[in-house]
């Protein structure tokens, strides 16, 4: 890891946590159109990111998921996209540096609304989508977001992609004097540089259970499952995985989670929301 204290789980080692939060894309549906499942999925985790209206979501269900979230004792965590409905958040968006700063500020203001109102506190913050990819690759937008959560929610962490892929991120968030916590995404594949592979590409998204609880335990241990070859390993940046991400609109989302719940255990490692 980085010599940040506040960008630190517990260790045993510099490759195995003795904690980790699972977290959930989660507060997705929008009037009656219902996806995901989150009264079966929350129980399961320790974090959520809550869509925003934004690429999914309502204020209706929002509020909803917020009081979920506290029933259950997660870390809620605001998760910001493009405004692209249609979409799901996951096309490119043309926005500028300014368009993409007032975007997560309204929507992290919108998280912000609810928490009050139920006397509760923001844990993250992290990108949807598109933006998501985006902030990890463009360093303009990524100063951007950052700036967004600054003003609005210093004391929040930003989650960034773990590996390399997310330390140009990640360095421009610790300049702003934001903590950083690192992600992987035990039901995504990757490509051989670390990132995310694209959602067009056979093979990218994992719907076995079984599969997805194995790669989390190895994202635990410090190495991703690339679309080709063999795993690559996150540790030669001496890099640890803080939170791994399920995504709520998977159909196997529930069973995944149990799946990753159980291995996790099975290793020694113990489910807990993001530290300070």
């Amino acid at each position: 890891m980085t010599s940040a204290a506040h960008d630190d789980h517990t260790t045993t080692s510099a490759a195995f946590p003795t904690t980790i939060d699972l977290n959930a894309d989660a507060g997705e549906s929008f009037g009656n159109w219902a996806l995901g499942h989150d009264a079966q999925l929350f129980p399961l985790l320790t974090s959520v990111n809550l869509a925003l209206g934004f690429h999914a979501g309502d204020p209706v269900t929002l509020h909803g998921a917020v009081k979920l979230a506290r029933q259950h004792g997660l870390g809620i965590g605001a998760h910001p996209g493009y405004p692209d409905l249609v979409g799901f958040g996951r096309r490119a968006m043309a926005l500028t540096p300014q368009e993409i700063y007032a975007a997560a500020a309204y929507q992290i203001g919108a998280l912000q609304a609810f928490l009050t109102i139920e006397q509760a506190t923001l844990q993250h913050v992290k990108a949807h989508g598109a933006l998501y990819m985006r902030i990890h690759e463009d360093a303009a937008a990524g100063e951007a977001f950052c700036e967004a959560v600054r003003h609005l929610t210093p004391q929040a962490h930003l989650i960034v992609l773990a590996g390399a892929a997310g330390e140009e991120l990640a360095a421009t968030a610790r300049a702003r004097g934001l903590s950083v916590k690192r992600e992987a995404f035990p039901e995504r594949a990757y490509t051989a540089d670390g990132r995310l592979a694209s959602r067009l590409l056979p093979g990218s998204s994992i719907h076995d259970p079984a599969e997805a609880a194995r790669r989390a335990v190895g994202m635990a241990q410090g190495w991703v499952q690339p679309l080709d070859g063999e795993r690559l390993a996150l540790q030669p940046l001496k890099l640890q995985v803080d939170t791994l991400c399920i995504h709520g609109d998977n159909p196997h989302a529930v069973e995944i989670a149990g799946a990753i719940t159980s291995a996790l255990s099975e290793q020694g490692l113990r489910l807990a929301p993001l530290h300070g």
